[in-house]
Formats: structure tokens, sequence, C-alpha cells
């Protein structure tokens, strides 16, 4: 057995520690991402509550969330943020109802039924969708998609809330299908051959077992998609008009909250303003809204995980 060189025995402690060391900051650098990400969470609702006050002091919360008129930069000023929840509920369902189906039925198609050739081409290519700018899908909602929807309903004005909730059901398709698509990837081969094991077809298993088996991470991409629909701005700000109105006829044009901090924030009001503070209690909405939908998709995971 040969010995070992005293120049070796010195240099293992060193490449050791030096190991060591670059393993710690790692570790270090990975525990100020997660602080970051807290901090800045923590940051956004320090700024929407610290600025909202100063305006739940003028205006009760009982009236901000019952009254039927949002006019805060017009005289008289009223703030029944219901219009704007109106507006964006509608524009929001318009976009599920489009959104959830189709990208749904495509995950199924990529995971069960296409060739992993065609699904590492048609993919990618999908999941270019999301990197479209919104301005761009706006305004193609009011130059493209209004004109073909008036040859269907005439009456129909130039903002609605049928063209920017269509569009934005494109916009998140590919949010529903990629991530439903990976979910039903994740299932174990054993549970498919199963089901044809005991006659099912494809359509069959892809259905009654592979979704049902995947609903904990179908239903994660289904809230995110709720999440983001929720809180998309431009294109609701460009085609579905920014009057805030009480409707929820998806014909008509109406205001988002969203596109109402949009329109505020575009004008020279003071800052110590009840109107300006108004951008900051709508937002502080919109977040509470968003981090219900997030608590709901984490209790669903939750609750219909699948342990395999």
């Amino acid at each position: 057995m040969s010995a070992i060189s005293a120049p070796a025995l010195l240099a293992a402690p060193s490449r050791s520690t030096f190991a060591l060391l670059v393993e710690r900051l790692i570790e270090f650098a990975l525990l100020l991402a997660a602080i970051s990400s807290i901090a800045i969470t923590a940051g956004i609702v320090f700024v929407l509550v610290s600025e909202s006050i100063p305006f739940f002091r003028t205006v009760s919360i009982f009236e901000f969330l019952t009254a039927r008129y949002w006019t805060p930069l017009f005289d008289p000023p009223r703030y029944g943020i219901l219009p704007l929840l109106a507006g964006t509920a509608m524009t929001t369902a318009i976009a599920l109802l489009v959104a959830m189906p189709v990208g749904t039925i495509i995950a199924i198609w990529l995971s069960e039924f296409a060739t992993p050739r065609t699904r590492e081409i048609v993919k990618p290519i999908l999941e270019m969708l999301s990197a479209v700018p919104t301005v761009v899908f706006g305004y193609f909602a009011v130059l493209s998609v209004t004109p073909l929807l008036k040859l269907i309903f005439p009456d129909l004005p130039a903002f609605n809330m049928l063209s920017a909730g269509l569009i934005m059901g494109v916009m998140i398709v590919p949010y529903v299908s990629s991530l439903s698509e990976d979910a039903m990837r994740a299932v174990p081969m054993i549970l498919r051959e199963g089901s044809y094991a005991m006659g099912a077809g494809k359509l069959t298993t892809a259905v009654s077992v592979v979704f049902p088996a995947a609903l904990s991470g179908v239903g994660a991409a289904y809230t995110l998609a709720v999440a983001r629909a929720v809180g998309e701005t431009m294109i609701v700000a460009i085609a579905a008009g920014q009057e805030p109105k009480l409707t929820f006829n998806p014909l008509e044009s109406a205001a988002t909250i969203t596109a109402f901090i949009v329109q505020v924030s575009q004008g020279d009001l003071p800052h110590d303003g009840i109107g300006y503070q108004s951008i900051f209690a709508a937002g502080l909405t919109l977040f509470i809204m968003t981090l219900a939908f997030n608590l709901v998709g984490n209790w669903l995971r939750r609750r219909y995980r699948q342990v395999y």
C-alpha cells in the first residue's frame, strides 16, 4: 500500500474548506433570494395599505363595497367599487369560458395523443402567445375582433367587454394548456396501462383516468389563469372601455379595476388628494382578490393532491 505524500495531505483540507465555503455562499444566496421575494411582497402590501388608510378615513368601507357608482374624479365624487368589480368579473368570466375548455382540450391532446416530435414543436409555439405584448392583443381586439363581432351584433359599441374577454381568453390559453399538460404527463403510466387492461380506449383513459389524477395540477393552472385574467391591464384598458358602469351585459363597455388605475395614473392629480388615493384602494381590492384566488388554488391542490 503506497504512502500518501505530504503535499496531498496538506491540499485535501484546503479543498474541503473551499468547497464548504462555496456551499455556504450558495446557501446564503438562496436565502437572500427567498427573503427578497418576501420583502418585496411585504413592501407592496405596506404601500397599498398605508396609502389606502387616508382614503378609508374619508370614505366608509360600507359605501366603498356597496355603492353603485364610481366617479372619484367628478363632482360630486362617488366611491362605490361595484362597477369596477362587475367589469373585472365579466371580462374574467368571458376569458375563462374561452381559456379553460380550449386549454384543457389542448393539454389532453398534447399529453395523450400527440407524438413526442409534434409535442416538442407545438408546445413552444403555443407558449409564444404568452410572450406577445398585451398592448398588441388590445389593439387586435379593437381593430379586428370587434368588427367581426359587429357582423353578429350590429349595435355593438367600439369598446365592449366581449371582445376584450375573448382576446384575454386567447392570451391565457398557454397558462392553462402548458401547466395542465405538465400535470397530466406526471401521472404514472401504470394508471394508463391499468385502464387499457380494463378495455378502456385512449380517450376514455385520458378523460376518466388521467385528467382526474392530474386534477391538483390542473386546478393550479386554472387558478393561475384566473389570477392572470383578473390582473390584466392593457387589453381591458384599450378594448373594454374606461367608463365605470354596473352592468353584466358583455355587449356593453365598462371599466375594470386595472383600467381605472391606468386612467388615473396618467393624470396630474395631487398625491395627497382622495382621487389619487382611490387608486390604492382599488389596488388593494385587486390584491385581496388575487390573494383569495391563490389561497383557493392552494387548498384545491392540497385537497386533490395524488401521491403515487
